[in-house]
């Protein structure tokens, strides 16, 4: 007798058909029944790989051997999954096993699985389509009364593949391409692209430019108190007539541009009297959707501080290996409309827990889970439906993932609870003709909130709640306070991984081309599985840095991007690749355009990346590139800046654009050229990673007769032979607190002359930079004669990596620590835990002499 093979994508599938379909029996990796044999792989367990005929080993690529369009595309079996791979592969191959079910995930990438699983194991059976959008007992049953012929999947398995292949020429391609114009002086410089690691390091190198080019712009605004029978309150003046400027975002209604203009304002309105006008209407609020993987990264790096990478373990270990939640890489906030009585169960399962008893029963008791296509939509699902709690109470869960399943759960219930209520007070105080604005937001009904601790009751204090004091009828009010506050427009934030992810998935808003952008619609830069790996990936590359919750982008980034900008090789930095590709791909997937015709075009395109990149040197890159006015140190000729340094157009003189990985700025350039010494400057970044300051200076090579840049750490000075130092001439800082001899500033330190003495008659050195803190001058002098400096605050933690504030005291030993300041008495916990972590970091960087000395080529 024979039988039908099912393939799942995931061992948690083939357990729910099992049970579904009854009658099989369990062994170690599949189960059989008279009818079926039913088994899963584990996601992806073949990846493309470079056919061994055609392969040219890392650290031989040249143009020599590009570009690479192989034949065929070999396959390689993933190493951590190659035993589910062989599990599969037997299976196929039993003289039983006459049909084929492909039950991996509804979706390009479910398809892609089971093709390559096939095609490995070179199988020959007819291929049945299981198509499931739920996995409810009645949808796996229905599933199969109907399953899909492999004629009406063809399509589909087109487009996998050429997503696939297509990724996989223009990565392998764009990277050794870009790799061998970088290593054409000498050595390997490995510079990986991609049609999705690219755009997005784009989309942050664009944001820092941005910051980088940021002019500050002063403005004003002016704020009053009033004063009425009830009590006091605060307005902010605004521009009634104001019209929103989109050439100038900056603009708004509060703001004022001139401080005469808002001096103006306060001197019209002191001491007057106002009239008041209000409206109050209601405002209600609705819970957010259920989660799906990025939202849950968001929300997890900004609440918990948890990189992507990070909350999607903590969320598959849930699924997998506590089985609390339901598959996590999905793309779906929604739930299939057949859901309602899993979804009635899973809270009848939560409200026999303490933490969700009382919201789960709540929701039951009022029979709030009914069909709504706010929450179930089938048409919103693609693969896999909205991440929610299965119903199964957690055991022995770590303390990260309570939280993520605590996240979750209150989130699957909010979604079922009432909107929020509030009541929104408008009110405008009108003196001398000028209007100020006061805005009050009180709750009624805390609806769904209430999951989430609040209460009407939380308003009651209206200093913190927005509840206003109220105004009579006809009252008229009493300016007591005018002031105008001069402050400072900011720059844009730099990207945390929770803005880059929600930036990564509205990608495709960016677009012009609205075919384009409406492929992209839903999907933009990645998936929500791979979007992790790709920021990960870029921070491997040593393309960006994580400090605290920022995301920085490295010099390393900032040269691709002018490297791909120079040779106009668009294509991998704009978002537009992803859209064109989804847009064919949607097409092919519709029967409209061959798989052939889409490969072909992918083939050119990778032809046109290799040649422009053929067709430059690093000096003839284009690019908005500087002609410094400061002449060579060497022959006096023009110094200009070229892709990669800059080079003196007459000799032989040059100097690298990112010394210590880090970017010079045309500014600093001028000045080191002009001082020979620039410092110290901050922001270099040894080999592992680590960030440190250092003197730059220009000196004589005279074993090549030329000038050459290195850094300077003033460690000379340290060495026994080193002529002492004469301090004539400058001004002692204070009183050294060791021997009360002065100290002066030197280098990157301050020093007590008895140091630099000979014989040296004390041992007392202060850095410059502690923990990328720069110590001022001034501060140095507060400290020595003071015992205390002000509170400074940008010291960064060497174990978090986050900035924290302290003083730098004088101790009785003459050693210099930490001090921080009180804390409120509301947060102890954390206030500990941060001033325990900067303790931790207080001592070394104080003490610690730099004594290296490096040359920058």
């Amino acid at each position: 007798m024979t039988k039908t093979l099912i393939i799942a994508e995931k061992p948690s599938v083939a357990n729910d058909i099992a049970k579904t379909l009854g009658g099989f029996t369990k062994h170690d990796d599949y189960f059989e029944s008279d009818e079926y044999v039913l088994s899963s792989a584990v996601g992806h367990l073949l990846e493309i790989a470079v056919p061994e005929e055609h392969d040219v080993k890392r650290g031989k690529w040249t143009f020599t051997h590009l570009p690479m369009i192989p034949p065929y595309f070999a396959l390689n079996p993933i190493a951590k999954t190659e035993s589910r791979l062989k599990v599969l592969n037997k299976l196929i191959k039993r003289k039983d096993v006459s049909a084929l079910i492909n039950a991996c995930d509804a979706g390009r990438e479910g398809e892609l699985i089971f093709r390559l699983i096939a095609q490995h194991a070179k199988a020959k059976q007819p291929v049945s389509r299981l198509w499931l959008q739920s996995m409810t007992p009645g949808a796996i049953r229905e599933g199969f009364k109907k399953l899909r012929s492999d004629e009406q999947m063809l399509p589909l398995a087109d487009a996998a593949r050429c997503r696939s292949e297509a990724d996989w020429l223009i990565g392998i391609n764009g990277t050794r391409a870009m790799t061998a114009f970088n290593s054409k002086e000498g050595g390997f410089y490995l510079t990986t692209v991609g049609r999705v690691q690219t755009p997005t390091l784009s989309i942050v190198v664009e944001r820092e430019e941005k910051i980088k080019n940021f002019v500050s712009r002063d403005f004003w605004e002016v704020r009053a108190e009033f004063v009425c029978a009830a009590g006091i309150y605060e307005g902010r003046w605004l521009d009634h007539q104001f019209k929103k400027d989109e050439t100038d975002p900056e603009k708004k209604a509060e703001r004022l541009w001139a401080k005469a203009a808002a001096e103006s304002i306060v001197a019209a309105c002191r001491g007057k009297q106002g009239n008041v006008r209000e409206e109050s209407k209601p405002a209600t609020q609705m819970a957010p959707a259920l989660f799906d993987l990025t939202s849950l990264q968001r929300e997890a790096n900004s609440r918990f501080g948890f990189s992507a990478k990070n909350t999607l373990g903590l969320a598959q270990a849930l699924y997998e290996k506590h089985k609390v939640l339901t598959y996590p890489r999905t793309d779906s906030r929604h739930l299939p409309e057949d859901y309602l009585d899993t979804v009635k169960q899973t809270m009848s399962s939560l409200s026999e827990t303490n933490n969700f008893q009382q919201f789960s029963s709540q929701i039951l008791k009022n029979n709030w889970v009914k069909p709504n296509k706010r929450i179930f939509d089938n048409t919103k699902i693609s693969d896999h439906f909205a991440i929610i709690p299965t119903g199964q109470a957690p055991k022995n869960l770590s303390e990260p993932e309570q939280k993520l399943y605590d996240m979750v759960t209150r989130r699957f219930m909010a979604v079922f609870f009432p909107a929020a209520e509030f009541q929104v007070t408008t009110r405008i105080t009108e003196v001398s003709g000028h209007q100020f604005k006061t805005e009050g937001k009180v709750m009624t009904n805390p609806g769904w909130l209430a999951i989430y601790g609040k209460d009407v009751q939380d308003d009651a204090d209206p200093e913190n709640s927005g509840n206003l004091v109220a105004v009579a009828q006809g009252e008229k009010v009493k300016t007591e306070k005018v002031t105008a506050n001069g402050l400072v427009t900011k720059p844009p934030a730099r990207y945390s991984e929770a803005t880059l992810l929600s930036a990564m998935e509205g990608a495709g808003k960016l677009l012009d081309d609205g075919e384009l952008r409406e492929a992209m619609a839903g999907k933009g830069l990645g998936t929500p599985a791979t979007r992790a790996a790709t920021i990960e990936g870029l921070i491997y590359e040593k393309y960006l840095l994580r400090e605290g919750r920022e995301l920085i982008p490295t010099a390393k980034a900032f040269q691709l991007m002018t490297l791909l900008r120079g040779l106009g090789v668009d294509e991998l930095t704009s978002p537009e690749l992803t859209g064109e590709w989804e847009y064919k791909l949607s097409q092919m997937e519709r029967g409209k355009i061959s798989r052939e015709e889409f490969m072909r075009e992918i083939a050119q395109m990778t032809q046109i990346i290799v040649k422009r990149a053929k067709e430059y040197d690093n000096d003839t890159i284009p690019g908005d590139y500087a002609t410094l006015t400061t002449p060579c140190p060497n022959c006096g000729g023009v110094v200009k800046e070229n892709y990669r340094r800059f080079a003196c157009t007459k000799c032989e003189f040059s100097m690298s654009k990112t010394p210590g990985s880090r970017q010079f700025e045309v500014a600093e350039v001028e000045e080191v050229l002009s001082k020979r010494e620039i410092g110290p400057l901050q922001g270099f970044r040894s080999k592992m990673g680590r960030p440190f300051a250092a003197i730059l200076k220009i000196v004589r090579d005279e074993e090549h007769n030329n000038f050459k840049l290195e850094f300077d750490f003033g460690q000379n000075q340290d060495d026994e032979d080193a002529e002492p130092v004469d301090f004539t001439g400058q001004t002692a800082l204070g009183p050294c607190p060791k021997c009360a001899s002065g100290v002066y500033e030197m280098g990157l330190a301050y020093v007590c002359e008895k140091t630099m003495a000979k014989p040296k008659a004390c041992d007392f050195r202060s850095g410059r930079i502690i923990l990328q803190q720069e110590i001022l001058p001034e501060q140095m002098a507060k400290l020595l004669n003071d015992g205390k400096t002000d509170l400074l605050p940008g010291f960064i933690s060497q174990r978090t990596r986050r900035p924290f504030k302290a003083f730098l005291v004088r101790g009785k030993d003459g050693k210099v620590s930490f001090e921080f300041e009180e804390r409120k008495a509301k947060a102890p916990a954390k206030a500990s835990a941060k001033t325990k972590a900067a303790a931790e970091d207080a001592t070394p960087p104080v003490k610690k002499a730099a004594v290296r000395k490096k040359k920058v080529a």
